[in-house]
Protein backbone atom coordinates (compact mmCIF):
# COMPACT_ATOMS: atom_id res chain seq x y z
CA UNK A 1 0.00 0.00 0.00
CA UNK A 2 1.68 3.25 -1.14
CA UNK A 3 1.59 6.35 1.05
CA UNK A 4 -0.38 9.37 -0.15
CA UNK A 5 0.69 12.99 -0.73
CA UNK A 6 -1.97 15.62 -1.47
CA UNK A 7 -1.30 18.39 -4.00
CA UNK A 8 -3.41 21.39 -2.98
CA UNK A 9 -3.94 25.06 -3.81
CA UNK A 10 -6.31 27.62 -5.29
CA UNK A 11 -7.79 27.07 -8.76
CA UNK A 12 -5.59 28.14 -11.68
CA UNK A 13 -2.29 28.37 -9.80
CA UNK A 14 -0.32 25.83 -11.84
CA UNK A 15 -1.19 22.70 -9.83
CA UNK A 16 -1.88 20.60 -12.91
CA UNK A 17 1.35 21.67 -14.59
CA UNK A 18 3.28 20.84 -11.42
CA UNK A 19 1.44 17.53 -11.07
CA UNK A 20 2.42 16.55 -14.61
CA UNK A 21 6.06 17.48 -13.95
CA UNK A 22 6.14 15.43 -10.74
CA UNK A 23 4.34 12.31 -11.99
CA UNK A 24 5.26 12.21 -15.68
CA UNK A 25 2.92 10.11 -17.82
CA UNK A 26 1.77 7.60 -15.21
CA UNK A 27 -1.30 9.55 -14.05
CA UNK A 28 -4.85 8.21 -13.89
CA UNK A 29 -8.24 9.76 -13.15
CA UNK A 30 -10.84 8.52 -10.64
CA UNK A 31 -14.25 9.84 -9.67
CA UNK A 32 -14.75 10.73 -6.03
CA UNK A 33 -17.66 8.64 -4.75
CA UNK A 34 -20.91 10.48 -4.12
CA UNK A 35 -19.83 13.57 -6.11
CA UNK A 36 -19.10 14.64 -9.67
CA UNK A 37 -15.53 15.62 -8.75
CA UNK A 38 -12.71 13.86 -10.59
CA UNK A 39 -9.22 13.52 -9.18
CA UNK A 40 -5.93 12.87 -10.93
CA UNK A 41 -3.57 10.44 -9.24
CA UNK A 42 0.00 9.55 -10.12
CA UNK A 43 3.23 8.19 -8.70
CA UNK A 44 5.99 10.46 -7.40
CA UNK A 45 9.40 8.93 -6.69
CA UNK A 46 11.12 10.16 -3.50
CA UNK A 47 14.15 8.86 -1.64
CA UNK A 48 11.84 6.99 0.78
CA UNK A 49 10.20 5.22 -2.17
CA UNK A 50 7.23 5.75 -4.45
CA UNK A 51 4.31 7.81 -3.17
CA UNK A 52 0.79 8.33 -4.51
CA UNK A 53 0.29 12.01 -5.47
CA UNK A 54 -3.33 13.19 -5.64
CA UNK A 55 -4.20 16.44 -7.41
CA UNK A 56 -6.92 17.77 -5.08
CA UNK A 57 -9.56 20.01 -6.74
CA UNK A 58 -8.64 23.67 -6.55
CA UNK A 59 -10.64 25.49 -3.89
CA UNK A 60 -10.63 28.84 -2.10
CA UNK A 61 -11.34 27.54 1.41
CA UNK A 62 -11.98 24.40 3.46
CA UNK A 63 -15.38 25.48 4.73
CA UNK A 64 -17.04 22.59 2.84
CA UNK A 65 -19.68 24.68 1.08
CA UNK A 66 -19.40 22.83 -2.25
CA UNK A 67 -18.32 19.44 -3.60
CA UNK A 68 -14.72 20.50 -4.29
CA UNK A 69 -14.28 21.83 -0.74
CA UNK A 70 -15.89 18.75 0.82
CA UNK A 71 -13.58 16.49 -1.18
CA UNK A 72 -10.53 18.50 -0.09
CA UNK A 73 -11.57 18.20 3.58
CA UNK A 74 -12.26 14.47 3.25
CA UNK A 75 -8.87 13.84 1.69
CA UNK A 76 -7.07 15.83 4.36
CA UNK A 77 -8.77 13.71 7.01
CA UNK A 78 -8.28 10.34 5.30
CA UNK A 79 -8.24 9.22 1.69
CA UNK A 80 -6.40 7.47 -1.11
CA UNK A 81 -6.80 6.21 -4.65
CA UNK A 82 -6.05 2.55 -5.10
CA UNK A 83 -3.83 1.18 -7.84
CA UNK A 84 -6.94 0.29 -9.83
CA UNK A 85 -8.02 3.91 -9.98
CA UNK A 86 -10.90 3.58 -7.51
CA UNK A 87 -11.11 6.15 -4.78
CA UNK A 88 -11.50 4.86 -1.24
CA UNK A 89 -12.43 7.66 1.05
CA UNK A 90 -13.82 8.78 4.33
CA UNK A 91 -16.86 10.91 3.50
CA UNK A 92 -19.43 11.05 6.28
CA UNK A 93 -20.21 7.39 5.81
CA UNK A 94 -21.34 7.89 2.23
CA UNK A 95 -18.84 5.39 0.85
CA UNK A 96 -17.17 2.42 2.40
CA UNK A 97 -13.57 1.59 1.67
CA UNK A 98 -10.00 1.53 2.78
CA UNK A 99 -8.95 4.58 4.81
CA UNK A 100 -5.45 5.98 4.86
CA UNK A 101 -4.20 9.12 6.51
CA UNK A 102 -2.31 11.33 4.00
CA UNK A 103 1.43 11.29 4.58
CA UNK A 104 2.01 14.92 3.57
CA UNK A 105 0.67 17.93 1.71
CA UNK A 106 2.36 19.72 -1.18
CA UNK A 107 0.73 23.15 -1.24
CA UNK A 108 1.04 25.44 -4.28
CA UNK A 109 1.15 29.04 -3.06
CA UNK A 110 0.28 31.66 -5.67
CA UNK A 111 2.67 34.59 -5.35
CA UNK A 112 0.47 36.56 -7.75
CA UNK A 113 -2.63 36.15 -5.54
CA UNK A 114 -0.91 36.00 -2.19
CA UNK A 115 -3.61 36.87 0.36
CA UNK A 116 -6.22 34.36 -0.89
CA UNK A 117 -3.56 31.70 -1.29
CA UNK A 118 -2.25 32.26 2.26
CA UNK A 119 -5.81 32.07 3.59
CA UNK A 120 -6.23 28.51 2.27
CA UNK A 121 -2.70 27.56 3.34
CA UNK A 122 -3.44 28.49 6.95
CA UNK A 123 -6.48 26.25 6.91
CA UNK A 124 -4.44 23.37 5.48
CA UNK A 125 -1.75 23.81 8.14
CA UNK A 126 -4.41 23.40 10.86
CA UNK A 127 -4.45 19.66 10.04
CA UNK A 128 -0.87 19.32 11.32
CA UNK A 129 0.25 17.25 8.34
CA UNK A 130 3.88 17.43 7.11
CA UNK A 131 3.72 20.17 4.49
CA UNK A 132 5.97 21.59 1.78
CA UNK A 133 5.04 24.83 0.02
CA UNK A 134 5.74 25.41 -3.68
CA UNK A 135 5.87 29.18 -4.21
CA UNK A 136 4.65 29.46 -7.81
CA UNK A 137 4.16 32.33 -10.28
CA UNK A 138 6.77 34.58 -8.68
CA UNK A 139 7.47 35.88 -12.18
CA UNK A 140 4.05 37.53 -12.29
CA UNK A 141 4.59 39.02 -8.83
CA UNK A 142 7.92 40.46 -9.99
CA UNK A 143 6.16 42.20 -12.86
CA UNK A 144 3.99 43.97 -10.26
CA UNK A 145 7.01 45.26 -8.42
CA UNK A 146 7.33 42.83 -5.52
CA UNK A 147 8.56 39.37 -4.64
CA UNK A 148 7.91 36.99 -1.75
CA UNK A 149 10.75 36.59 0.76
CA UNK A 150 11.12 32.81 0.97
CA UNK A 151 13.14 32.85 4.21
CA UNK A 152 10.66 35.17 5.91
CA UNK A 153 7.76 33.01 4.75
CA UNK A 154 9.41 29.82 6.05
CA UNK A 155 9.97 31.51 9.41
CA UNK A 156 6.34 32.67 9.61
CA UNK A 157 4.64 29.37 8.71
CA UNK A 158 7.25 26.88 9.95
CA UNK A 159 7.37 24.64 6.86
CA UNK A 160 9.80 24.38 3.90
CA UNK A 161 9.18 26.69 0.93
CA UNK A 162 10.57 26.07 -2.58
CA UNK A 163 10.33 28.61 -5.41
CA UNK A 164 8.91 27.04 -8.59
CA UNK A 165 7.82 27.92 -12.11
CA UNK A 166 5.52 25.04 -12.93
CA UNK A 167 5.14 25.71 -16.66
CA UNK A 168 8.92 25.44 -17.13
CA UNK A 169 9.56 22.73 -14.53
CA UNK A 170 11.77 25.02 -12.46
CA UNK A 171 12.13 23.85 -8.85
CA UNK A 172 10.66 20.37 -9.38
CA UNK A 173 13.76 18.49 -8.20
CA UNK A 174 14.08 20.83 -5.22
CA UNK A 175 10.46 20.05 -4.29
CA UNK A 176 11.16 16.32 -4.37
CA UNK A 177 14.21 16.84 -2.21
CA UNK A 178 12.22 18.93 0.30
CA UNK A 179 9.49 16.27 0.45
CA UNK A 180 12.15 13.63 0.98
CA UNK A 181 13.62 15.51 3.94
CA UNK A 182 10.41 15.99 5.94
CA UNK A 183 8.82 13.28 8.07
CA UNK A 184 6.18 11.58 5.94
CA UNK A 185 4.51 9.77 8.80
CA UNK A 186 1.74 11.80 10.43
CA UNK A 187 1.14 11.13 14.10
CA UNK A 188 -2.11 13.06 14.33
CA UNK A 189 -5.35 11.20 14.89
CA UNK A 190 -7.80 10.31 12.13
CA UNK A 191 -10.81 11.87 13.78
CA UNK A 192 -12.63 14.59 11.93
CA UNK A 193 -12.05 18.15 13.01
CA UNK A 194 -13.64 21.49 12.27
CA UNK A 195 -11.12 23.93 10.89
CA UNK A 196 -12.01 27.53 11.63
CA UNK A 197 -11.23 29.98 8.86
CA UNK A 198 -8.31 32.30 9.71
CA UNK A 199 -8.89 36.02 10.10
CA UNK A 200 -8.37 38.02 6.93
CA UNK A 201 -6.69 40.85 8.82
CA UNK A 202 -4.06 38.44 10.16
CA UNK A 203 -3.48 37.05 6.66
CA UNK A 204 -3.08 40.54 5.20
CA UNK A 205 -0.58 41.47 7.92
CA UNK A 206 1.36 38.28 7.21
CA UNK A 207 1.45 39.01 3.48
CA UNK A 208 2.94 42.45 4.14
CA UNK A 209 5.68 40.96 6.34
CA UNK A 210 6.87 38.54 3.66
CA UNK A 211 6.73 40.89 0.67
CA UNK A 212 9.85 42.64 -0.55
CA UNK A 213 9.14 45.51 -2.92
CA UNK A 214 11.79 46.32 -5.50
CA UNK A 215 9.97 49.09 -7.31
CA UNK A 216 6.68 50.90 -7.66
CA UNK A 217 3.62 48.93 -8.77
CA UNK A 218 3.44 49.30 -12.54
CA UNK A 219 1.02 48.13 -15.18
CA UNK A 220 2.65 46.64 -18.26
CA UNK A 221 1.12 46.36 -21.74
CA UNK A 222 -0.19 42.84 -21.16
CA UNK A 223 -2.02 43.89 -17.99
CA UNK A 224 -3.48 46.96 -19.72
CA UNK A 225 -4.66 44.83 -22.61
CA UNK A 226 -6.17 42.30 -20.20
CA UNK A 227 -8.20 45.11 -18.63
CA UNK A 228 -9.38 46.44 -22.00
CA UNK A 229 -10.54 43.02 -23.19
CA UNK A 230 -13.31 42.83 -20.57
CA UNK A 231 -14.81 46.22 -21.51
CA UNK A 232 -17.52 46.51 -24.19
CA UNK A 233 -15.21 48.79 -26.14
CA UNK A 234 -12.88 47.56 -27.52
CA UNK A 235 -13.60 44.12 -25.98
CA UNK A 236 -16.65 43.15 -28.08
CA UNK A 237 -15.14 44.02 -31.50
CA UNK A 238 -11.97 42.19 -30.51
CA UNK A 239 -14.03 39.19 -29.33
CA UNK A 240 -15.87 39.11 -32.67
CA UNK A 241 -12.53 39.26 -34.48
CA UNK A 242 -11.06 36.51 -32.27
CA UNK A 243 -14.05 34.20 -32.87
CA UNK A 244 -13.78 34.75 -36.64
CA UNK A 245 -10.06 34.00 -36.50
CA UNK A 246 -10.76 30.83 -34.50
CA UNK A 247 -13.26 29.63 -37.10
CA UNK A 248 -10.88 30.46 -39.94
CA UNK A 249 -8.00 28.73 -38.18
CA UNK A 250 -10.00 25.58 -37.41
CA UNK A 251 -11.44 25.30 -40.92
CA UNK A 252 -8.36 26.55 -42.81
CA UNK A 253 -5.74 24.55 -40.93
CA UNK A 254 -7.96 21.47 -40.87
CA UNK A 255 -8.73 21.63 -44.60
CA UNK A 256 -5.05 22.26 -45.36
CA UNK A 257 -3.94 19.22 -43.36
CA UNK A 258 -6.64 17.10 -44.95
CA UNK A 259 -6.25 18.23 -48.55
CA UNK A 260 -2.49 18.62 -48.83
CA UNK A 261 -1.05 16.25 -46.25
CA UNK A 262 -3.24 13.40 -45.01
CA UNK A 263 -5.39 12.53 -48.04
CA UNK A 264 -2.40 12.56 -50.46
CA UNK A 265 -0.41 10.47 -47.98
CA UNK A 266 -3.10 7.81 -47.59
CA UNK A 267 -4.13 7.82 -51.27
CA UNK A 268 -0.52 7.52 -52.46
CA UNK A 269 1.27 5.40 -49.88
CA UNK A 270 -1.34 3.48 -47.88
CA UNK A 271 -4.55 2.62 -49.73
CA UNK A 272 -2.96 1.21 -52.95
CA UNK A 273 -0.85 -1.21 -50.90
CA UNK A 274 -3.85 -2.30 -48.82
CA UNK A 275 -5.95 -2.87 -51.95
CA UNK A 276 -3.16 -4.85 -53.64
CA UNK A 277 -2.56 -6.96 -50.54
CA UNK A 278 -6.25 -7.77 -50.03
CA UNK A 279 -6.73 -8.53 -53.75
CA UNK A 280 -3.80 -10.95 -53.65
CA UNK A 281 -4.87 -12.90 -50.56
CA UNK A 282 -8.67 -12.96 -51.06
CA UNK A 283 -11.02 -13.94 -53.86
CA UNK A 284 -13.59 -11.49 -55.25
CA UNK A 285 -16.71 -11.76 -53.12
CA UNK A 286 -18.17 -10.82 -49.76
CA UNK A 287 -14.94 -10.77 -47.71
CA UNK A 288 -13.02 -8.71 -50.25
CA UNK A 289 -15.89 -6.24 -50.60
CA UNK A 290 -16.18 -5.84 -46.83
CA UNK A 291 -12.46 -5.09 -46.63
CA UNK A 292 -11.97 -2.78 -49.66
CA UNK A 293 -15.41 -2.28 -51.25
CA UNK A 294 -17.72 0.75 -51.22
CA UNK A 295 -17.70 0.78 -47.40
CA UNK A 296 -14.34 -1.00 -47.24
CA UNK A 297 -13.41 -1.54 -43.63
CA UNK A 298 -9.67 -1.19 -44.35
CA UNK A 299 -10.17 1.92 -46.52
CA UNK A 300 -13.03 3.95 -45.04
CA UNK A 301 -12.09 2.76 -41.54
CA UNK A 302 -8.79 4.62 -42.00
CA UNK A 303 -9.90 7.48 -44.27
CA UNK A 304 -12.88 8.71 -42.22
CA UNK A 305 -11.27 9.01 -38.77
CA UNK A 306 -7.67 9.78 -39.75
CA UNK A 307 -7.90 11.73 -43.03
CA UNK A 308 -11.27 13.50 -42.75
CA UNK A 309 -11.81 14.08 -39.01
CA UNK A 310 -8.33 14.10 -37.40
CA UNK A 311 -7.20 17.30 -39.19
CA UNK A 312 -9.99 19.26 -37.51
CA UNK A 313 -9.25 17.64 -34.15
CA UNK A 314 -5.69 18.97 -34.43
CA UNK A 315 -6.68 22.47 -35.59
CA UNK A 316 -9.48 22.88 -33.00
CA UNK A 317 -7.44 21.85 -29.99
CA UNK A 318 -4.52 24.03 -31.00
CA UNK A 319 -6.81 27.09 -31.07
CA UNK A 320 -8.63 26.04 -27.87
CA UNK A 321 -5.31 25.62 -26.04
CA UNK A 322 -4.27 29.09 -27.17
CA UNK A 323 -7.51 30.51 -25.74
CA UNK A 324 -7.11 28.64 -22.45
CA UNK A 325 -3.41 29.30 -21.90
CA UNK A 326 -3.69 32.99 -22.76
CA UNK A 327 -6.40 33.57 -20.15
CA UNK A 328 -8.75 34.98 -22.80
CA UNK A 329 -11.59 32.48 -22.37
CA UNK A 330 -12.87 33.87 -19.01
CA UNK A 331 -12.81 37.34 -20.57
CA UNK A 332 -15.22 36.10 -23.22
CA UNK A 333 -17.48 35.06 -20.35
CA UNK A 334 -17.45 38.61 -18.96
CA UNK A 335 -18.15 40.16 -22.36
CA UNK A 336 -21.04 37.85 -23.18
CA UNK A 337 -22.62 38.01 -19.73
CA UNK A 338 -25.11 40.72 -20.68
CA UNK A 339 -26.20 38.92 -23.85
CA UNK A 340 -26.44 35.55 -22.12
CA UNK A 341 -28.59 36.91 -19.30
CA UNK A 342 -31.26 37.80 -21.85
CA UNK A 343 -31.76 34.08 -22.44
CA UNK A 344 -31.43 33.15 -18.76
CA UNK A 345 -27.74 32.23 -18.71
CA UNK A 346 -24.62 33.58 -17.08
CA UNK A 347 -21.58 34.66 -19.08
CA UNK A 348 -19.46 31.75 -17.88
CA UNK A 349 -21.80 29.48 -19.86
CA UNK A 350 -19.82 30.33 -22.98
CA UNK A 351 -16.90 28.24 -21.71
CA UNK A 352 -18.69 24.83 -21.71
CA UNK A 353 -20.35 25.79 -25.02
CA UNK A 354 -16.93 26.41 -26.59
CA UNK A 355 -15.65 23.16 -25.10
CA UNK A 356 -18.69 21.42 -26.60
CA UNK A 357 -17.34 22.17 -30.07
CA UNK A 358 -14.44 19.95 -29.07
CA UNK A 359 -16.29 17.16 -27.27
CA UNK A 360 -19.59 17.09 -25.39
CA UNK A 361 -18.19 15.06 -22.47
CA UNK A 362 -15.65 17.58 -21.08
CA UNK A 363 -18.16 20.34 -21.89
CA UNK A 364 -20.81 18.67 -19.71
CA UNK A 365 -18.27 18.08 -16.95
CA UNK A 366 -17.21 21.73 -17.07
CA UNK A 367 -20.77 22.84 -16.22
CA UNK A 368 -19.94 21.80 -12.64
CA UNK A 369 -18.30 25.22 -12.30
CA UNK A 370 -21.69 26.92 -12.83
CA UNK A 371 -23.23 27.91 -9.52
CA UNK A 372 -26.84 26.85 -10.24
CA UNK A 373 -28.33 23.52 -11.25
CA UNK A 374 -30.73 25.34 -13.60
CA UNK A 375 -27.76 26.74 -15.50
CA UNK A 376 -26.19 23.29 -15.75
CA UNK A 377 -29.39 21.78 -17.15
CA UNK A 378 -29.85 24.50 -19.78
CA UNK A 379 -26.23 24.48 -20.98
CA UNK A 380 -26.09 20.67 -21.03
CA UNK A 381 -29.28 20.47 -23.13
CA UNK A 382 -27.92 23.07 -25.55
CA UNK A 383 -24.68 21.10 -25.93
CA UNK A 384 -26.40 17.76 -26.50
CA UNK A 385 -28.99 19.11 -28.92
CA UNK A 386 -27.30 21.68 -31.10
CA UNK A 387 -23.52 21.89 -30.52
CA UNK A 388 -21.62 19.67 -32.98
CA UNK A 389 -18.43 18.15 -31.57
CA UNK A 390 -15.23 18.67 -33.51
CA UNK A 391 -15.44 15.22 -35.11
CA UNK A 392 -18.96 16.03 -36.31
CA UNK A 393 -17.86 19.51 -37.40
CA UNK A 394 -15.02 18.00 -39.40
CA UNK A 395 -17.50 15.63 -41.01
CA UNK A 396 -19.85 18.53 -41.85
CA UNK A 397 -17.03 20.47 -43.47
CA UNK A 398 -15.85 17.40 -45.39
CA UNK A 399 -19.43 16.74 -46.57
CA UNK A 400 -20.60 20.25 -47.35
CA UNK A 401 -17.65 22.56 -48.07
CA UNK A 402 -16.95 21.17 -51.53
CA UNK A 403 -20.63 20.78 -52.47
CA UNK A 404 -22.17 23.98 -51.12
CA UNK A 405 -20.58 26.51 -48.78
CA UNK A 406 -23.95 28.28 -48.22
CA UNK A 407 -25.46 25.01 -46.99
CA UNK A 408 -22.53 24.57 -44.59
CA UNK A 409 -23.08 28.10 -43.25
CA UNK A 410 -26.82 27.43 -42.99
CA UNK A 411 -26.25 24.32 -40.87
CA UNK A 412 -24.10 26.21 -38.35
CA UNK A 413 -26.58 29.13 -38.34
CA UNK A 414 -29.34 26.61 -37.58
CA UNK A 415 -27.24 25.31 -34.70
CA UNK A 416 -26.76 28.82 -33.31
CA UNK A 417 -30.43 29.84 -33.45
CA UNK A 418 -31.54 26.49 -32.06
CA UNK A 419 -29.36 27.03 -28.98
CA UNK A 420 -30.98 30.42 -28.39
CA UNK A 421 -34.48 28.95 -28.72
CA UNK A 422 -33.69 26.02 -26.40
CA UNK A 423 -32.19 28.30 -23.74
CA UNK A 424 -35.13 30.71 -23.90
CA UNK A 425 -37.73 27.95 -23.56
CA UNK A 426 -35.89 26.11 -20.79
CA UNK A 427 -35.35 29.34 -18.87
CA UNK A 428 -39.14 29.64 -18.66
CA UNK A 429 -39.81 25.98 -17.90
CA UNK A 430 -37.04 25.17 -15.42
CA UNK A 431 -37.50 26.69 -11.98
CA UNK A 432 -34.63 28.53 -10.39
CA UNK A 433 -33.29 31.96 -9.45
CA UNK A 434 -31.96 34.37 -12.10
CA UNK A 435 -28.29 33.82 -12.98
CA UNK A 436 -25.55 35.39 -10.90
CA UNK A 437 -22.16 35.71 -12.55
CA UNK A 438 -18.94 35.14 -10.64
CA UNK A 439 -15.90 34.90 -12.90
CA UNK A 440 -12.28 34.69 -11.86
CA UNK A 441 -10.20 36.55 -14.45
CA UNK A 442 -6.62 35.24 -14.59
CA UNK A 443 -3.60 37.12 -15.85
CA UNK A 444 -3.39 37.57 -19.61
CA UNK A 445 -0.36 35.50 -20.62
CA UNK A 446 1.54 34.59 -23.76
CA UNK A 447 0.80 30.88 -24.42
CA UNK A 448 3.79 28.57 -24.42
CA UNK A 449 4.15 26.55 -27.60
CA UNK A 450 5.28 23.46 -25.69
CA UNK A 451 2.17 23.57 -23.48
CA UNK A 452 -0.14 24.08 -26.48
CA UNK A 453 1.39 21.16 -28.36
CA UNK A 454 1.23 18.88 -25.30
CA UNK A 455 -2.48 19.63 -24.86
CA UNK A 456 -3.11 19.05 -28.56
CA UNK A 457 -1.22 15.75 -28.49
CA UNK A 458 -3.15 14.63 -25.41
CA UNK A 459 -6.45 15.44 -27.18
CA UNK A 460 -5.34 13.58 -30.31
CA UNK A 461 -4.55 10.50 -28.22
CA UNK A 462 -7.95 10.77 -26.56
CA UNK A 463 -9.63 10.98 -29.97
CA UNK A 464 -7.77 7.92 -31.25
CA UNK A 465 -8.75 5.94 -28.15
CA UNK A 466 -12.31 7.16 -27.61
CA UNK A 467 -13.32 8.34 -31.08
CA UNK A 468 -11.38 6.64 -33.84
CA UNK A 469 -11.78 3.06 -32.65
CA UNK A 470 -15.59 3.28 -32.22
CA UNK A 471 -15.72 4.95 -35.64
CA UNK A 472 -13.75 2.08 -37.18
CA UNK A 473 -16.18 -0.38 -35.55
CA UNK A 474 -19.05 1.61 -37.05
CA UNK A 475 -17.47 1.42 -40.52
CA UNK A 476 -17.13 -2.35 -40.13
CA UNK A 477 -20.83 -2.60 -39.28
CA UNK A 478 -21.73 -0.42 -42.28
CA UNK A 479 -19.60 -2.57 -44.59
CA UNK A 480 -21.30 -5.76 -43.41
CA UNK A 481 -24.78 -4.23 -43.72
CA UNK A 482 -24.04 -2.96 -47.22
CA UNK A 483 -22.40 -6.08 -48.64
CA UNK A 484 -24.91 -8.53 -47.15
CA UNK A 485 -27.91 -6.60 -48.43
CA UNK A 486 -29.15 -5.77 -44.95
CA UNK A 487 -28.61 -2.08 -45.64
CA UNK A 488 -31.13 -2.21 -48.46
CA UNK A 489 -33.60 -4.13 -46.28
CA UNK A 490 -33.15 -1.65 -43.43
CA UNK A 491 -33.64 1.23 -45.84
CA UNK A 492 -36.83 -0.34 -47.14
CA UNK A 493 -38.11 -0.84 -43.59
CA UNK A 494 -37.47 2.78 -42.66
CA UNK A 495 -38.40 4.23 -46.05
CA UNK A 496 -41.67 5.86 -44.86
CA UNK A 497 -39.59 8.07 -42.56
CA UNK A 498 -36.25 8.28 -44.39
CA UNK A 499 -37.62 8.56 -47.94
CA UNK A 500 -41.17 9.81 -47.49
CA UNK A 501 -40.70 12.29 -44.64
CA UNK A 502 -37.02 13.29 -44.93
CA UNK A 503 -36.61 12.92 -48.69
CA UNK A 504 -33.34 10.99 -48.37
CA UNK A 505 -32.31 7.82 -50.26
CA UNK A 506 -33.17 4.50 -48.55
CA UNK A 507 -29.50 3.76 -47.67
CA UNK A 508 -29.49 6.87 -45.42
CA UNK A 509 -31.16 4.69 -42.79
CA UNK A 510 -27.77 3.16 -41.95
CA UNK A 511 -26.08 6.38 -40.78
CA UNK A 512 -29.00 6.91 -38.42
CA UNK A 513 -28.19 3.58 -36.80
CA UNK A 514 -24.43 4.18 -36.75
CA UNK A 515 -24.84 7.68 -35.27
CA UNK A 516 -25.70 6.12 -31.93
CA UNK A 517 -22.08 4.89 -31.74
CA UNK A 518 -20.47 8.15 -32.88
CA UNK A 519 -22.23 11.37 -33.91
CA UNK A 520 -20.04 11.91 -36.98
CA UNK A 521 -21.12 8.52 -38.36
CA UNK A 522 -24.50 10.12 -39.06
CA UNK A 523 -22.67 12.44 -41.47
CA UNK A 524 -19.73 10.63 -43.07
CA UNK A 525 -21.70 7.85 -44.88
CA UNK A 526 -23.69 10.58 -46.66
CA UNK A 527 -20.49 11.39 -48.55
CA UNK A 528 -20.80 8.09 -50.39
CA UNK A 529 -24.31 8.95 -51.67
CA UNK A 530 -25.23 11.10 -54.66
CA UNK A 531 -27.31 13.72 -52.85
CA UNK A 532 -28.92 16.93 -54.05
CA UNK A 533 -28.22 20.21 -52.25
CA UNK A 534 -31.58 19.95 -50.46
CA UNK A 535 -30.82 16.37 -49.36
CA UNK A 536 -27.42 17.51 -48.10
CA UNK A 537 -29.07 20.21 -45.99
CA UNK A 538 -31.72 17.82 -44.66
CA UNK A 539 -29.18 15.09 -43.89
CA UNK A 540 -26.82 17.51 -42.17
CA UNK A 541 -29.68 19.01 -40.14
CA UNK A 542 -30.82 15.58 -38.95
CA UNK A 543 -27.22 14.73 -38.05
CA UNK A 544 -26.84 18.02 -36.16
CA UNK A 545 -29.75 17.34 -33.80
CA UNK A 546 -29.46 13.56 -33.71
CA UNK A 547 -28.84 11.52 -30.55
CA UNK A 548 -25.58 12.07 -28.65
CA UNK A 549 -23.21 9.12 -28.85
CA UNK A 550 -23.22 6.37 -26.24
CA UNK A 551 -20.34 7.91 -24.29
CA UNK A 552 -22.23 11.21 -23.90
CA UNK A 553 -25.38 9.43 -22.69
CA UNK A 554 -23.25 7.60 -20.11
CA UNK A 555 -21.81 10.94 -18.92
CA UNK A 556 -25.32 12.41 -18.69
CA UNK A 557 -26.45 9.46 -16.60
CA UNK A 558 -23.52 9.90 -14.21
CA UNK A 559 -23.96 13.66 -13.90
CA UNK A 560 -27.75 14.05 -13.84
CA UNK A 561 -29.35 10.63 -13.49
CA UNK A 562 -31.62 8.39 -15.54
CA UNK A 563 -34.56 10.75 -16.18
CA UNK A 564 -32.57 13.56 -17.75
CA UNK A 565 -30.53 11.12 -19.86
CA UNK A 566 -33.66 9.56 -21.32
CA UNK A 567 -35.27 12.98 -21.72
CA UNK A 568 -32.34 14.31 -23.78
CA UNK A 569 -32.23 11.08 -25.80
CA UNK A 570 -35.90 11.49 -26.71
CA UNK A 571 -35.58 15.24 -27.31
CA UNK A 572 -32.65 14.87 -29.70
CA UNK A 573 -34.22 11.97 -31.61
CA UNK A 574 -37.62 13.64 -32.06
CA UNK A 575 -36.00 17.02 -32.70
CA UNK A 576 -33.72 15.63 -35.43
CA UNK A 577 -36.55 14.04 -37.40
CA UNK A 578 -38.91 16.97 -36.82
CA UNK A 579 -36.42 19.61 -38.04
CA UNK A 580 -35.18 17.53 -40.97
CA UNK A 581 -38.71 16.63 -42.04
CA UNK A 582 -39.92 20.21 -41.69
CA UNK A 583 -37.09 21.49 -43.90
CA UNK A 584 -37.77 18.91 -46.62
CA UNK A 585 -41.55 19.27 -46.58
CA UNK A 586 -41.38 23.07 -46.61
CA UNK A 587 -38.83 23.10 -49.44
CA UNK A 588 -40.88 20.58 -51.43
CA UNK A 589 -44.00 22.68 -50.97
CA UNK A 590 -42.26 25.81 -52.25
CA UNK A 591 -40.64 24.06 -55.19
Amino acid sequence: MSETILLMGLPNVGKSALFNRLTGLNAQVANYGGTTVELASGTIALKQGDFNLIDVPGTYSLEASCDAERVAVDLLQAGKISSKGKLHCHSQGSIKGELQRPSAVLYVLDANNLVSSLYLLMQVLEYNLPTVVALNRNDLANEKGYQVDVKALEKEIGVPVVTTLAVKGTGVEELKEALGQISLKSKTSKKERAVKPPEWRRIEDLSQRIITRHGPTTTNFRQKLGGLLVKPWPGLPIAFLVICMILLAVVGLGMGLRQFVLLPFFNTFVFPHIENLVSNITQPGLLQNVLIGNYGFLIKGIEWPFALVLPYIISFYITLSLLEDSGYMPRLGVLFDGLFKRIGLQGTGIIPLLLGYGCAIPAILSTRALNQRKQRLIITTMICLAVPCISQTGAFISLLAAASVPVMIAVFALSFFSMIIVATIMNRLVKGPPPETLIEIPELLVPRLSSVMKKMWFSVKQFIRDGAFPMIAGVAIAALLYETGLMASLGQLMSPVVVGFLGLPPEAAVPLMLGILRRELTVLPLMEMDLTVLQLFVGASVALFYVPCIAVIASLFREFGFRLSIGILLLTTVGAFAVGGAIYQFASLIM
